[in-house]
């Protein structure tokens, strides 16, 4: 097991500039301290409010990679502005010439044995009264915001990783008070917690197209769901008229095969009949015959 630090993660909590309905967002850069490569992965514990781009990649020796936080639309505004939700990024070392394609859940298991290392990052609110810098243009007042817009989809390509500038997200770095260092140090045993348990859920990229096309392939299966059913229906009443027809069959054969019978019958007997009288005219004649001779000659 190595004591030596892995990632360098800045900055070192996310801050979002909180407003009713409107998304924000924040990038968080990682370093690679070693010399090998790493492979790093985010987690958090609320999957469906935010959306991580890329949640996880690998890091090339003494290279950086940054990632986008987004945290969605919120209808309704946290009490006092606090908010526990917590990230938590694992990394561990990989070999060399490893891709993204390769990465999987067992890489970061404890139990493997390997070195898994582990940075905590806590959610910052930001209310748009306290974070507006105004400065004048033209005799008038500009609000400038420290919400940081969206990157495009870009998605490391292998071990590839071109690391753009850290944002703005650092210019709240030691803001917060005493009490607020309390709560984090809380906050963090829980999310260790729930690490250690493995019940912290893997962040899923997702975005409004995402979930429209959800939505769509949701409609779709419905829709074949739909026909699937009616045809089965259809394909019921089929069975049970060839079934029905299938009987009638059977007995109208039953009823064939008995007039054959009786058929057969009687032309047996006729048979018996007319073979049966021409040998007793026979019979007779001899008979007589017999009794004629037996007089006529004594």
């Amino acid at each position: 097991m190595t004591t030596t630090e892995l990632l360098q993660i800045q900055p070192p909590e996310l801050r979002f500039l909180f407003e009713l309905k409107k998304q924000s967002s924040c990038q968080v850069q990682t370093v690679n301290k070693s010399d090998q490569y790493v492979a790093f992965k985010v987690k958090t514990t609320s999957p469906k409010k935010y959306c991580v781009r890329p949640n996880l990649g690998i890091i090339k020796p003494k290279e950086t990679c940054d990632f986008t936080v987004t945290m969605q639309a919120q209808r309704t505004e946290p009490l006092d502005m606090q908010c526990k939700d917590k990230f938590l990024i694992q990394s561990t070392i990989v070999p060399f010439g490893t891709t993204e394609d390769d990465i999987t859940s067992d890489m970061f298991a404890k139990d493997s044995g390997k070195y898994i290392e582990e940075k905590k990052l806590r959610v910052v609110l930001i209310s748009p009264s306290s974070s507006p810098v105004l400065l004048p243009v033209n005799g008038d007042a500009k609000q400038e915001s420290n919400k940081v817009p969206m990157e495009k989809d870009r998605v490391p390509s292998g071990v590839e990783n071109i690391p753009p500038p850290l944002k703005v997200c650092e210019e709240f770095k030691g803001l917060e008070t005493a009490k607020n260092m309390e709560e984090d140090r809380r906050d963090e045993d829980v999310v260790a917690r729930h690490s250690e348990n493995e019940n912290v859920p893997d962040i899923k990229p997702e975005n409004d197209a995402a979930q429209l096309n959800s939505a769509e392939e949701y409609e779709q299966l419905k829709s074949r769901l739909s026909i699937m059913d009616t045809k089965l229906r259809a394909a019921d009443v089929t069975i049970l008229k060839l079934d029905e027809e299938m009987r009638m069959n059977t007995q109208e054969k039953d009823l064939l095969r008995k007039e054959l019978e009786d058929m057969r019958r009687k032309v047996d007997m006729r048979r018996v009949q007319a073979g049966g009288f021409p040998l007793l005219f026979v019979c007779m004649v001899a008979l007589v015959s017999v009794v004629l001779g037996y007089y006529i000659h004594p």
